[in-house]
């Protein structure tokens, strides 16, 4: 009996190291979608943006935080965020009480800066947490997700 419980919380101490593991190390690398941009940052921006409207999405603010650090008296390289919003799939999350508070996510975010002389492109992997979610949430940001890709398609390696 003695050998039995050792053997069970072995195995359970394992379990838990290696979930451990699991979060601390790969999930955050998994978090992010990142890619390098065959464009530079300027015509990254500019794809994105005939893009998004290409696909039918709309992008309701464009965050400059180069320009915003600029006015605190910083500097950083460029960087532009923009959101992303296709009403269809916004609404069916906001019309459903029980769905709202996946608003905090919303709209969806990419993001195009510079690093070591290239131009990336990120944005949340949505597609992920998605599967964390509810039947209807993980359809839309599902849904969304791909869409993002599918905008991103025309700028990224």
């Amino acid at each position: 009996m003695k050998k039995g419980a050792a053997m069970f919380l072995t195995g359970l101490l394992v379990g838990i190291g290696l979930m451990v593991v699991l979060i601390v190390v790969v999930l955050p690398k998994q978090m992010f979608v990142i890619n390098e941009s065959k464009l530079g940052f300027d015509e990254t921006v500019e794809a994105i943006t005939q893009s998004v409207q290409e696909n039918k999405w709309s992008m309701p603010h464009v965050y400059d935080l180069q320009a915003t650090m600029k006015k605190n008296g910083l500097e950083v390289r460029p960087v532009k965020v923009f959101s992303l919003c296709k009403p269809e799939h916004a609404y069916r999350i906001l019309s459903d009480d029980n769905e709202r508070m996946v608003s905090a996510l919303m709209p969806c975010r990419v993001a195009v800066y510079e690093k070591g002389g290239k131009t990336y492109v990120s944005m949340l992997n949505s597609g992920l947490f998605s599967k964390l979610m509810g039947k209807k949430v993980k359809e839309v940001m599902g849904d969304a997700s791909a869409e993002n890709l599918q905008i991103l398609a025309p700028v990224v390696r």
